[in-house]
C-alpha cells in the first residue's frame, strides 16, 4: 500500500479538514481528496463522512486508524534501521522547534553521542505541527515542544520551566520603547496573557510567529522583543542585546513529546542526557532572571499567564 496515501489519511482524520490537511503537507485540497479517495477505493469503504463542518471518520475509518499507525511505524522502522551506517547498531531521532536547539538540542546530541557511541542520530527541524506529524507517523522518537499536542501513543513531560523575558538591542532601554516593539507569537496563551498585561504594545505593526528567530533580527536593529531568558543569556553576555526592567515575565515551559514504543534502554539513556542538559538550561535562565530582578525596582518582576496543564 501507498505509505503517502496513509500519511494523507493519517493528516485528515488528525484535522478533520481536507483543507487543513492540505496545508500540513503542502499539496493543493485536490490531490489530498484524490488520494483519499483512492485509499478508500483500495479499500472498498468510505473513511469519512464529509460536510460543510469539515471530515468526520467514519466506524471503518476509525477502524482502519490504528492500523495505519501501525503499517507507517513498521514501514519507518525499517527504512531507518536499513540506513543505518556501518559502525552503529541502533538508531534515534530527535527533533526541536527552532529556540530549542541552540543550548539544547546541540547540548543534548553531544551527551548522546557521549553515552551511546554506536547510536546513529538524525535530527529534526521544525514547527510544532510538522514535528508532532513526524511523531505519530515514526519519523521522530521524541521532540522538544512549546506546546504539544498530544496524541494516541505519545506521552508529554516537562522538562524546563521556561520564561519570556523583554530585550531590546540598544544600552539602558524602558518600557518607554519608542515604536520600536516587536510583537513575537508564542501561541494564544502568551498572546492573551500579554493582550491583558501590557494593550498597548498588543499590536505594534510587526509580528513575528518565528519564535527566537526574532532575535536575529533585533540584534541588528534597534527592537525590543519578548524571547526565553535561557536562549538569550548568550546575546546579553556579549552585550548584543539589554534586558528591559520592570517588564513582566511569561512563562512558557518546555516538554519532551516521546513515542511510548521507544526502545526502553535507548530512551532511559535519552532522558538522563536530556535531564543533564536542563539542568544547565535551568541556571542560564535563572542567571538571565537574577540579573532582571537586580535592575528591576520591584525586584520581584510579575509573572504574568499560568503554563498550560498538557497532562
Amino acid at each position: 500500500m501507498d505509505i503517502t496515501l496513509l500519511k494523507t489519511f493519517l493528516e485528515v482524520a488528525a484535522t478533520g479538514s481536507f483543507v487543513s490537511a492540505s496545508d500540513r503537507l503542502y499539496v493543493t485540497q485536490s490531490a489530498v481528496s484524490l488520494r483519499i479517495q483512492r485509499l478508500e477505493d483500495t479499500l472498498g469503504k468510505p473513511m469519512f463522512t464529509r460536510s460543510k463542518a469539515g471530515a468526520e471518520l467514519t466506524n471503518a475509518g476509525r477502524e482502519f486508524e490504528r492500523y495505519a499507525l501501525s503499517i507507517i511505524r513498521v514501514w519507518e522502522e525499517a527504512r531507518q534501521q536499513v540506513a543505518i551506517p556501518e559502525g552503529f547498531t541502533r538508531s534515534l531521532t530527535i527533533g526541536a522547534q527552532y529556540s530549542l536547539w541552540p543550548r539544547m538540542g546541540f547540548r543534548w546530541i553531544d551527551g548522546l553521542r557521549e553515552t551511546m557511541p554506536d547510536l546513529n542520530i538524525r535530527a529534526e527541524l521544525g514547527m510544532p505541527d510538522r514535528l508532532t506529524r513526524f511523531l505519530i507517523e515514526g519519523i521522530m522518537h521524541v521532540g522538544l515542544l512549546y506546546m504539544p499536542q498530544l496524541r494516541p501513543g505519545l506521552v508529554a513531560e516537562q522538562v524546563l520551566e521556561e520564561e519570556l523575558v523583554m530585550v531590546a538591542s540598544w544600552k539602558n532601554p524602558t518600557m518607554d520603547l519608542g515604536g520600536r516593539y516587536v510583537f513575537v507569537d508564542w501561541g494564544p496563551e502568551f498572546v492573551g496573557a500579554h493582550a491583558q498585561a501590557l494593550p498597548e504594545l498588543t499590536n505594534p505593526g510587526l509580528t513575528f510567529s518565528l519564535g527566537a528567530m526574532a532575535a536575529e533580527f533585533i540584534v541588528n536593529r534597534q527592537g525590543a522583543a519578548y524571547l526565553p531568558a535561557r536562549y538569550v543569556k548568550k546575546y546579553i553576555d556579549a552585550g548584543q542585546l539589554f534586558l528591559v526592567p520592570d517588564a513582566p515575565r511569561f512563562p512558557y515551559p518546555v516538554w519532551a513529546v516521546w513515542r511510548d514504543d521507544m526502545d526502553p534502554e535507548i530512551r532511559k539513556m535519552a532522558e538522563q542526557a536530556l535531564h543533564r542538559v536542563t539542568n544547565v538550561a535551568e541556571a542560564d535562565g535563572e542567571a538571565v532572571l537574577a540579573q532582571l530582578r537586580d535592575i528591576s525596582e520591584d525586584h520581584e518582576v510579575e509573572v504574568l499567564g499560568e503554563p498550560h496543564d498538557h497532562e
